[in-house]
């Protein structure tokens, strides 16, 4: 795992336990007289990260797409269709494709069951949706820093990349969709962004909004005139976009996505059902 499946900002243990909070505990499911007889607690555990990474091993993503001569460019750009079909050429079968800013973030297989969850057979399908990539202009750039394992997301770690002064901040969900911004309470919302400036702190920055000063804690983020302490940020350069980044993971979390007048707690970390991505925009 230490090899194949890494956490783009390096914490391993953490990216691990959020794998297995959100997908792995289906596998909790299983009557424990499904298991190998003598099978201690745990068990279930080691079998859904197994399974997961002889998957990932049997998938190599990489070789499909530099097979059909696509191979990470910082300047070429490729259509929907093209990514799709160099797969499909490989594995016969057409996947899904998400991306963040038109960038090439996550390639999704999907199969079908026969048999035990633990040991049954995948069955490849065609994907029941293309996911959020765009027909053209999708950017496949070369990693630059992150983990050195293989993976089909591409990643960088904050190397002190600066943050624009004034920013506006947008949600991209983990399906790729781009859904709402910040507001001056630091709150997520579909309403009008926030204008939110950066002061250099350290090797970081603070952010402020016209509430007043920006701020992580168990509540979430919260911009107020309450707020004495700012929290310390950097910013993460990913395929173009500027990525709001907190004690290096740029992983934010809230427990749904907003539609309305709905303002939704925003968390630091994996925690909850829905994962984010912060991404700043210079204004």
């Amino acid at each position: 795992m230490n090899q194949y499946w890494v956490d783009i900002n390096g914490d391993n243990e953490s990216f691990w336990e959020h794998e297995w909070d959100k997908h792995g505990t289906c596998m909790t499911t299983i009557r424990p007289t499904c298991l190998p007889s003598g099978s201690t607690t745990g068990t279930d555990a080691a079998y859904y990260f197994q399974r997961a990474v002889d998957t990932f091993q049997s998938l190599p993503t990489y070789q499909y797409l530099s097979a059909a001569g696509i191979t990470p460019s910082s300047s070429n750009t490729y259509t929907y269709t093209t990514l799709a079909n160099a797969i499909k050429a490989s594995t016969g079968y057409t996947p899904s494709l998400d991306c963040t800013s038109s960038t090439l973030n996550q390639i999704s297989y999907y199969f079908n069951l026969k048999g035990s969850l633990i040991d049954g057979t995948l069955v490849p399908i065609d994907a029941p949706s293309s996911g959020s990539c765009p027909s053209s202009g999708i950017k496949y750039p070369p990693k630059s820093g992150g983990s050195t394992g293989t993976t089909t997301t591409t990643s960088s770690s904050p190397t002190g990349t600066a943050a624009p002064s004034k920013s506006t901040i947008t949600a991209t969900t983990s399906s790729g969709s781009s859904v709402g911004c910040l507001l001056s309470a630091g709150t997520w919302s579909t309403q009008t962004c926030a204008t939110l400036t950066a002061t250099t702190s350290g090797s970081g920055f603070t952010l402020t909004s016209s509430k007043g000063k920006c701020a992580i804690s168990s509540s979430g983020l919260t911009c107020s005139s309450s707020v004495t302490t700012a929290s310390v940020f950097t910013v993460t350069s990913s395929g173009g976009s500027l990525l709001l980044t907190y004690s290096g993971s740029t992983a934010f979390t809230a427990d749904s996505v907003p539609s309305g007048t709905t303002q939704v707690t925003l968390y630091a970390g994996s925690a909850r059902a829905q994962d984010v991505t912060l991404v700043m925009h210079a204004v």
